[in-house]
């Protein structure tokens, strides 16, 4: 296996598309898997999509890993915010997509004729990517959801595909409006049900989903598979709380690692970064994911669960507080399910846990006292870790991969502190 800072020969001139454009990509991720000229989709409507990339050019530098095997970079802000380009080879976003399939035949207990996707996410994050992938493997075209996400949009979308086995990857925030939308009981949310409920497969992941929404979704009869995973691991590699198969899994001080032949090649250009989240151990290479979390259930058994991101631990009145612990707990609590946990300024305790949770009420963010089942919900989690504020906003500020923004929540929790409990 190719250490960390492996090169192959002289690597080649990326392949840049404009990632709106779903048929160019399409085409230039097929060449990439043949051994062609690696593709960079890029989102040229997006007014930050330079500032990813500032100072770099659309080429890999002879410095960077094994930069002749590479198929696909994913250009990402992660969830700190910092710019970086993750190199994937080709082998291993096949290897991924050969994973999706052993997994999603396994527990249907049969192999389909055919498969087909409907892809709702931009291809230039990798879980839109990864459809384009999959439909290669699959040998079949993928329907394209156009424009803005809606329900209708969806089930028109839906009805397009013809294959055995069908399958679309959704983040939180659709499958919440396909809820919202289904939760009327009209006749459109019972032809939501049939269409849904016709899906082998609905992937959902890029953040953690509220545990209300899968209940919600699930006693609908709806097929919807929690995954976990980064660009660097090309795409989710654990599914309901599973290893795919090949996918190696390992807790290291609390931290998550992954391994297996879907890992990154690394990082275009900072060989810093590469070294301090690709680590070989006894021969074997991991990623190592910053996220807490554990890998063994109460009897044992293999079960994958995240807690929360290393750098979402604060400090409040000298004790640890995992912020991603306390936005699970409060997300069970009824009116809470998209609740955001942040940290906020504290002038007693230094830092204290702020939870803004969107309200289409409210004409602009307000603050207000922290509901008597909220504090409730975080009083397991110990003393430091009951909410101390409570901001209420019209809607939920996200970026567009449909994670909440955290960076702007934080700042409109700082400037409501003044009401800290």
């Amino acid at each position: 296996m190719l250490g960390e800072s492996a090169m192959i020969g002289e690597p080649p001139a990326l392949r840049e598309i404009d990632s709106r454009d779903v048929a160019a990509v399409f085409a230039a991720l097929r060449e990439a898997l043949a051994g062609g000229a690696p593709v960079l989709p890029r989102d040229r409507s997006a007014a930050t999509s330079d500032a990813v990339t500032s100072g770099a050019d659309a080429s890999a530098s002879s410095a960077d890993p094994a930069a002749g095997d590479i198929g696909l970079v994913i250009e990402t802000s992660g969830s700190t915010g910092t710019p970086k380009r993750v190199a994937l080879s080709a082998a291993a976003l096949r290897a991924s997509a050969a994973a999706t399939y052993r997994w999603c035949d396994a527990r249907a207990g049969k192999v389909p004729e055919s498969r087909q996707w409907l892809l709702c996410l931009p291809t230039h994050y990798i879980a839109g990517a990864q459809v384009l992938v999959r439909s290669i493997l699959a040998k079949t075209q993928p329907v394209v959801l156009e424009g803005r996400f809606t329900a209708d949009a969806f089930v028109a979308a839906a009805k397009r595909l013809t294959a055995a086995a069908r399958y679309t990857s959704l983040v939180p925030v659709q499958l919440q409006r396909l809820l919202g939308a289904a939760a009327d009981n009209t006749m459109f949310a019972a032809e939501i049900d049939r269409v849904m409920q016709r899906f082998s497969a609905v992937l959902v992941g890029g953040q953690q989903t509220p545990p209300a929404q899968l209940v919600a979704a699930r006693d609908r009869g709806w097929p919807v598979v929690t995954t976990y995973g980064a660009s660097e691991t090309a795409g989710g590699c654990v599914y309901n709380g599973e290893a795919l198969p090949g996918v190696r899994v390992r807790e290291v001080d609390g931290e998550i690692w992954l391994g297996g032949d879907q890992l990154a090649l690394g990082y275009l250009g900072d060989p810093g970064r590469q070294a301090r989240s690709f680590v070989t151990v006894d021969g074997v290479r991991w990623y190592r994911t910053s996220d807490h979390g554990t890998v063994r259930d109460a009897s044992g058994c293999q079960r994958v669960r995240v807690t929360g991101r290393i750098d979402q631990v604060i400090i409040s009145g000298g004790e640890k507080v995992h912020l991603g612990a306390v936005e699970r707990a409060v997300q069970t609590v009824p009116g809470f399910e998209q609740a955001v946990a942040v940290p906020a300024p504290h002038p007693e305790w230094g830092q204290s846990v702020a939870i803004v949770v969107p309200n289409p009420a409210a004409v602009a963010a307000t603050s207000a006292s922290v509901p008597t089942p909220v504090r409730d919900a975080c009083v397991p989690l110990g003393r430091a870790a009951r909410a101390a504020l409570l901001v209420e906003i019209p809607e939920l500020p996200r970026l567009s991969s449909g994670k909440p923004d955290r960076r702007t929540l934080e700042q409109i929790a700082a400037e409501h502190t003044h009401f800290c409990d």
